[in-house]
């Protein structure tokens, strides 16, 4: 058994990482709060847009969508990796770096990969195995829409110019605190719509049906990108939050089982030191 002093060192230490993890546990949950409330407004919106497009896309004869939809022999694939900057996320990130792997692995192995990463967790690890072409780690400092279009615009221009065949994002879709759900998704070419061409829509279009749609489909590219992003940004606060909640509980069991072995070996040197004096006193008696 370890002596006093040990055990009050690690019941000191232990009672020290509990206070932070339970701090990071309130800061997180504070942000998750507001992450939250952000990707549950946004998504209402973002589904009604795409389901906007598909109605418009269905109704027109010429394919306004072409060079957003242009279906190439893949040969270079972009793999944009959404992960965070910071760790004690639990698997957070290592689910990302696990789902790049994996997509590579089974639907691209016979392709160029490239990645572009998003968050500074990924890329370090992921740039041992795979060519990463940018990393942008500075996004998280100011995430708002303005900025996430601006990185969707680079996307649909390496496209556009024929430097990737196919774009796809892998990243942690928000379901609650507790349960992240690791999404892997087409960002271009633009899947085709699938709606009845003879569908009656109840809207007044102003100005034409075509212009609406060119105009739509890259505001619905960034509103994808940016979805994806604001996803990820709640699933990571969620995550730190549930593991911060299980490192406190863990360091709680960890400093009563301390104390419960200091109070038994305190009791049992202050037992030792009774017998001594009462033998001492016997000594001296006979």
């Amino acid at each position: 058994m370890a002596n006093l002093k040990e055990l009050r060192s690690r019941i000191t230490s232990v009672s020290s990482t509990m206070k932070i993890t339970s701090a990071m546990k309130m800061v997180s949950a504070a942000k998750l709060s507001k992450a939250q409330d952000s990707i549950t407004q946004m998504r209402p919106y973002s589904e009604k847009l795409t389901e906007l497009l598909q109605s418009l896309s269905a109704t027109l004869d010429d394919d306004t969508s072409s060079k957003y939809a242009e279906q190439r022999e893949v040969k270079n694939v972009l793999i944009v990796a959404i992960s965070s900057n910071r760790g004690l996320a639990g698997a957070f990130n290592n689910n990302i770096v696990k789902g790049v792997r994996q997509i590579a692995a089974e639907k691209y192995s016979d392709k160029n990969v490239s990645l572009y990463t998003i968050g500074k967790k990924a890329s370090d690890v992921l740039k041992k195995g795979f060519t990463i072409s940018e990393a942008n780690n500075a996004i998280y400092d100011n995430l708002d829409y303005e900025h996430v279009a601006v990185i969707a615009e680079e996307l649909m221009e390496l496209f556009l110019k024929g430097t990737y065949d196919e774009i796809v994002f892998v990243y942690n879709q928000f379901k609650n605190a507790a349960t992240q759900i690791i999404t892997k998704e087409q960002f271009l070419p633009i899947e085709k719509f699938v709606t009845d061409k003879n569908v009656t829509l109840d809207y007044i279009f102003e100005p034409t049906k075509v212009e609406i749609v060119r105009d739509l489909i890259p505001k619905s590219l960034k509103m994808q990108l940016f979805k994806a992003m604001s996803d990820s940004l709640a699933s990571e606060h969620g995550a730190r939050m549930t593991a911060m909640h299980k490192a406190t509980d863990n360091a709680t069991e960890l400093r009563d089982s301390l104390k419960l072995s200091y109070n038994k070996a305190r009791q049992a040197s202050i037992t030792n030191e009774i017998l001594e004096i009462v033998g001492g006193a016997e000594a001296l008696n006979n």
